[in-house]
């Protein structure tokens, strides 16, 4: 639902130092840029060659052409949503674990580290990580937006990213026409459920993918009040799947095939589902979610949601 944080205990182990970035060979180069970041203003390559990734950085940096020389643990749930060249892209770097071995991170001689991690972490490491290549940070608060265009400028990876931000623009643009009805008269609801949720039960969210469809384009799904914790964060009991009878449309989570992901399997179980006039009326959408922290897995959550509002009356 949301993009992993990395929160682990760190071995402070004993680092290699370097002054400025350094070529495939360990060799410095000259050409730098300044790129603003949750740590300031820092000096990076201009063309980094050789960049180590930690934490949410990982699948973004990926996901826009990049190729780390190493990346940080990713839980195979989510590998596995990858399309095949960037899950080998990912399978080829050095894996740093879920647990960031700072002196693994300076054998690599890396000439630029991206980071996202929690601040609390990130301030353990912090000189050791900068006494190695220069280490450009974003807070766990920062927007996926932002933070593509972040780790673009940071990484040189800046022309992948236009094409994925105009690729991204025009699908929004173009789906706001076309459901412009839909839009308008439509009450949806997004549910989920997580792999540890309490057995019977399930949640309405609002995080996630669903704030693309809520947000960008406009679909009326219900979400918590201004300053109140996300809806998401509320187990509901399976006797409350009946009330869902108010929602024209209902969403959930699918796997790429448009099955119900293993974990809400038992939602869709309950005679209390079967017997919903939405679901009875086709109304309720299987929608695959590889991720809402870069574009290209967010357009291919839009192709998803796309292909399953098509299948829906022009007005509800």
């Amino acid at each position: 639902m949301t993009a992993a944080i990395l929160s682990a205990a760190l071995l402070l182990t004993a680092c290699g130092s370097s002054d400025d970035s350094v070529d495939n060979a360990g060799g410095k180069t000259d050409e730098t840029r300044t790129v603003n970041a949750g740590n300031g203003a820092i000096k990076v390559p201009a063309a980094p060659k050789r960049v180590v990734t930690i934490g949410n950085t990982d699948l973004p940096f990926i996901d826009m052409g990049g190729k780390p020389v190493g990346v940080t643990g990713v839980a195979e749930s989510e590998l596995s949503l990858l399309p095949e060249g960037q899950r080998a892209t990912f399978e080829k770097a050095t894996n740093l674990g879920a647990e960031v071995d700072l002196e693994k991170v300076a054998s690599l001689k890396p000439d630029l580290i991206l980071v996202q991690i929690p601040d609390a972490e990130f301030k353990k490491i912090e000189k050791q990580l900068k006494a190695i290549a220069p280490t450009v940070f974003w807070g766990l608060d920062t927007e996926w937006k932002a933070l593509a265009d972040a780790i673009a400028e940071a990484g040189n990876v800046k022309e992948t990213l236009a094409q994925q931000k105009a690729d991204y623009e025009g699908r929004v643009a173009k789906m706001k026409q076309t459901y412009a009805d839909l839009i308008k008269d439509t009450k949806f609801v997004n549910l989920d459920r997580y792999s540890n949720s309490d057995p019977g039960t399930f949640v309405i969210a609002d995080i996630g993918c669903v704030e693309i469809a809520q947000d960008d384009i406009g679909l009326n799904f219900p979400k918590a009040a201004a300053g109140a914790d996300p809806l998401a964060y509320t187990a509901l009991p399976f006797e409350q799947i009946a009330k869902l009878s108010k929602y024209d449309v209902i969403t959930y989570p699918a796997d790429v095939k448009g099955q119900p992901t293993e974990a809400f399997a038992p939602v869709v179980e309950t005679n209390t589902w079967k017997t919903l006039s939405t679901v009875k009326s086709g109304d309720a959408l299987g929608v695959f979610c590889p991720g809402n922290n870069s574009y290209g897995a967010v357009l291919r959550y839009l192709d998803s949601l796309d292909t399953a509002l098509a299948t829906l009356p022009t007005k509800k």
